[in-house]
């Protein structure tokens, strides 16, 4: 999610809405108390004391106090760094899971807008007010279980099962993808007054978080949940600054196996300003704020896969594989053709952050949304495949058609973006000597278990031809003969190929070709 917080209304009738805590004279039980730049409350109700974490943050926690906050916080600097960074956890993340890129499937919302007096789907909206309605994000699901009209959204626990079978019917889970996650606007607006804990909302989930996990483990899938780095989620939830331990315990006592860490609704006293101290990013306000979280994830019993989603701020692809298994490069995806060429020109700026544990998250996969033609949605998958970007599916399942289908499931590419042999990304080369410049690199080269791969896209609006040196292949070895093998279509092409020659093919507007090469 990547939203402001604001009143979803559809035809006047409330959808969700952001609340905003009265001001008190004494923090309530694990509120913020204190901290450099904090203006609330500097004491706790009866019972709770003030503790300073860090510089940044005290919290009303239960106990003595080995130390009070006055609003401002102090901290044993360390030699390399000082104030919060001084204190703040290292602790990496599990290596029990997120070795290879996620597989699987987020819940979202769909973006709606006014035509004619009806509502229909539209592309690239965030947190836009059209007409009657305030709509928070694109993809299939939204925050409340409404109708208007032809138009049905909403996230409830029957939709996330429904999303769960699919992985069965339509060959998902034999294609490797596990994980089933639900997204933004699954809890009610306020903690548990007793525990403190997130509340799933009972009328979306009547059995609970732990109820869907049995469910979707029973299916041999894994469940993910989401929460946000911030004082509430980006749809006005509750989020989970302050409470990482406990958050993270109560999502592991469910069985959730993923964690989506949103960046909305940030505290001022949490953000950065300029660069950080030594110009290092991994000791950043807004990193510390991931690394709290992925320390109370590594105490638990079992492993969660941790993902990232800071919006390509604070330099993440430099520091998140020390806190993460992936990070968000940029904002929310939309299903068009210039935001996918946009995340493949900023990827190809950070390929050396991607290894096994180390993913670049180009946000979720957009096939079966908007108007993208079939060509574009080969290089959609393709391209998430080739950089090992996990592919997270954010569409109504059941409304796939068998094209789309065989995409998202094509054995060879997720051959490749499965390989536990080699876990680098294919990266640019050079085609020929006289290869054009183009808007984004074109021409993509990369190993795996099976050999050399080389990937082309056609970003011009027209059928093009394009052409490549077998010599200027990286990863080839050998005089050849070499054997193309296409991995759309799963056979090898007539006639071989010596190391001196070229390979050329007709290429449609947009599409993708992808290509083993093998010595014959």
């Amino acid at each position: 999610m990547f939203f402001m917080r604001s009143s979803l209304i559809l035809a006047g009738v409330p959808v969700f809405q952001a609340t905003l805590a009265l001001a008190q004279t004494s923090a309530a039980p694990y509120a913020q108390c204190g901290g450099l730049g904090f203006t609330g409350p500097a004491t706790c109700e009866s019972g709770w004391t003030c503790i300073v974490s860090n510089p940044f943050y005290s919290q009303c926690l239960q106990g003595s106090a080995s130390s009070t906050s006055t609003g401002s916080g102090t901290a044993a600097p360390q030699a390399s760094v000082t104030g919060i960074a001084a204190t703040a956890p290292t602790t990496p993340p599990s290596k029990l899971t997120g070795m290879l890129p996620a597989l699987g499937y987020v819940t979202g919302s769909q973006a709606l807008f006014r035509n004619d007096s009806k509502f229909m789907p539209k592309d690239g909206m965030t947190g836009m007010h059209m007409g009657a309605v305030s709509v928070s994000r694109k993809n299939q699901f939204c925050c409340s279980d409404v109708t208007y009209g032809p138009v049905h959204i909403g996230i409830n626990e029957a939709k996330v099962i429904a999303a769960a079978n699919s992985f069965i019917s339509l060959g998902l889970k034999d294609a490797g993808y596990q994980y089933i996650n639900i997204d933004d606007c699954w809890s009610l607006m306020q903690r548990d007054p007793t525990t403190h804990k997130i509340v799933p909302d009972p009328s979306k989930f009547p059995n609970g978080i732990s109820g869907v996990a049995t469910q979707v483990h029973a299916l041999g899938l894994k469940l993910g949940i989401y929460s946000d780095a911030g004082t509430a989620t980006c749809a006005g939830f509750p989020g989970s600054l302050g409470n990482e331990v406990l958050d993270a315990a109560t999502f592991a006592s469910w069985g959730v196996d993923y964690l989506k860490y949103d960046n909305c609704n940030v505290p001022g006293n949490w953000t950065d300003s300029g660069n950080p101290q030594n110009g290092d990013w991994y000791n950043s306000n807004s990193a510390i704020r991931y690394r709290q979280m992925g320390a109370a994830l590594a105490t638990q019993s079992t492993p969660l896969q941790y993902d990232l989603c800071i919006w390509g701020n604070a330099n993440v692809w430099d520091w998140g594989a020390r806190v993460g298994h992936s990070w968000r490069m940029s904002g929310d995806s939309s299903p068009t053709w210039s935001y996918i060429t946009e995340i493949i020109g900023i990827n190809v700026q950070h390929l050396p952050s991607i290894n096994f544990f180390s993913h670049n998250d180009m946000d979720m996969m957009e096939i079966g949304n908007g108007a993208l033609t079939i060509q574009e949605q080969r290089t959609h998958f393709a391209a998430w495949v080739f950089f090992k970007s996990p592919i997270l599916l954010g569409t109504d399942l059941s409304k796939l058609n068998t094209t789309q289908v065989s995409i998202i499931t094509n054995p060879e590419l997720l051959q490749f973006h499965q390989d536990n042999q080699v876990g680098k990304p294919a990266a640019p080369f050079n085609a020929t000597a006289t290869m054009p410049k183009t808007s984004i690199p074109e021409y993509y080269a990369g190993t795996s278990a099976k050999g050399v791969h080389v990937f082309v896209i056609n970003t011009s609006a027209a059928t093009a031809t394009k052409t490549f040196a077998f010599a200027n292949v990286p990863g080839l070895s050998g005089s050849g003969p070499f054997v193309v093998h296409d991995m759309w279509a799963g056979v090898d092409l007539a006639g071989t190929h010596a190391l001196s020659s070229t390979f050329s093919v007709n290429v449609a507007a947009h599409d993708t070709v992808a290509y083993r090469i093998t010595s014959a």
